[in-house]
């Protein structure tokens, strides 16, 4: 086994290695940059481990805003019923002008995913919503790749058990935590090394794709039959990017995807999820959906349904597609054979879709750019961003040229052309 590919030795050189390569190679932070960093409270010794990397990186400030899930659940058990159109806004507002002025997002996710599965559906959809609404201003800024982000993992107990069922807490941990350094390439010897590999397949693949230009996809299986049209002027982007503020940076740690921006009305037919989509504490299951017109017009799953269908309702473009990313079965996380129940792990094991609002990096010539004129290319616009999983071993693509010919691009899950 080569040097820079063996394991490290011990749990905090591995968590060392994580929080490192969180502000290197995910932020890439820059001296003098701060630091907005969430968090659950389960997460807080990375947290501290981030911020002392960052601090070593010269940033001014690191400013963590940290999660509870008991105290998200008191909101359900106790609160009146306006308070779930209520979001803090003054807070969504802070953060998008700490971007503006500069600052780095950082995001260590972690949470329960069926933490809020026993409440009102109705009653999480509105409070969703309002966090959606309020959210805005900074989302926009990070779908826009305004500023340098980064979404790193965490392990925490809730979390866990949906990983590890059965398994006490702490060996459920100690286990989501291996697999939480293996997928993230943290623990071997010279893990900045190693996502420069990685990052290079990655760059690899997205030329391919950028050099076909095709004008659609066409996806494959059970339960599915779906052509993507692509947005005029799409670009494939994958692997570490260069913001708009010039920071070359990895948005997810880990990622396996190459992804690009699809036609809003250019989606036709049929597709089911392969892998059970996780939404702000509720699991949603075995999705089925038809499209038409690059709309969703029939929504169904055999669990969290109600909330699907309030999701759809959320705007215009919730039920219109903002990405299809492209990831081949054999990827590290796939072949753990895992199901993580977190869409930062499981859409880098499987293609997928995304409802939503549109990477608009992804549209040649898009910078200053009115949205309403990159709706005309095909963007979509809307409050949210959710990722699904459409992919598997059972499932081929094809790609469409400009012309109309079929190209084989994978065949069981599996990459037959370009990069592979």
């Amino acid at each position: 086994m080569p040097d820079d590919m063996r394991p490290a030795a011990t749990f905090d050189a591995r968590l060392d290695a994580l929080a490192m390569l969180a502000v290197r190679v995910g932020l890439n932070l820059r001296e003098g940059q701060e630091v907005v960093m969430t968090a659950p409270l389960e997460a807080m010794p990375l947290v501290r481990r981030i911020a002392e990397h960052a601090y070593k990186a010269g940033a001014t400030l690191v400013t963590p805003l940290i999660g509870d899930d008991e105290v998200a659940l008191a909101r359900y058990r106790h609160a009146r019923d306006d308070a779930f159109d209520v979001a803090p806004g003054w807070l969504f507002n802070a953060m998008a002008e700490a971007f503006r002025g500069g600052a780095a997002r950082l995001a260590v996710v972690g949470e329960d995913p069926t933490l809020l599965s026993a409440q009102d559906p109705a009653k999480v959809a509105r409070a969703n919503k309002a966090r959606s609404i309020a959210y805005r201003p900074a989302l926009e800024l990070i779908t826009g790749f305004a500023i340098n982000w980064n979404l790193v993992p965490a392990a925490t107990p809730g979390w866990a058990r949906q990983v590890f069922p059965g398994l006490p807490d702490d060996q459920a941990v100690a286990k989501l935590w291996d697999a939480i350094f293996a997928a993230c390439r943290a623990d071997v010897a010279d893990p900045v090394a190693e996502w420069a590999r990685h990052n290079a397949t990655l760059h690899a693949r997205t030329a391919f794709l950028n050099g076909k230009d095709y004008a659609a996809l066409h996806f494959r299986g059970p339960g599915t039959d779906l052509r993507v049209g692509l947005a005029d002027g799409h670009l494939w982007s994958g692997g570490a990017e260069a913001a708009k503020n010039g920071i070359v940076c990895n948005p997810n740690i880990p990622t396996e995807e190459v992804f690009t921006t699809p036609h809003k009305d250019r989606v036709e037919g049929v597709v089911r999820s392969t892998k059970p989509l996780a939404y702000q504490g509720t699991l949603i299951e075995d999705i089925a959906v038809r499209f038409e017109g690059g709309r969703i017009v029939e929504a169904n799953a055999s669990k969290g349904a109600e909330v699907l269908r309030k999701v759809l309702a959320t705007d215009e473009g919730a039920a219109r597609l903002g990405e299809v990313a492209l990831v081949p079965h054999s990827s590290p996380i796939s072949k753990s054979g895992l199901l993580f129940r977190n869409t930062l792990f499981d859409e880098n094991a499987a293609s997928h879709i995304a409802l939503g609002q549109a990477y608009t990096t992804c549209l040649r010539d898009s910078a200053g750019v009115p949205m309403e004129e990159l709706a005309k290319r095909g963007a979509n616009a809307s409050l949210i961003h959710i990722d699904w999983m459409i992919g598997s071993g059972e499932v081929d693509l094809d790609g469409i040229t400009q012309s109309g010919a079929v190209e084989p691009l994978m065949r069981r899950g599996e990459f037959v052309a370009g990069p592979v």
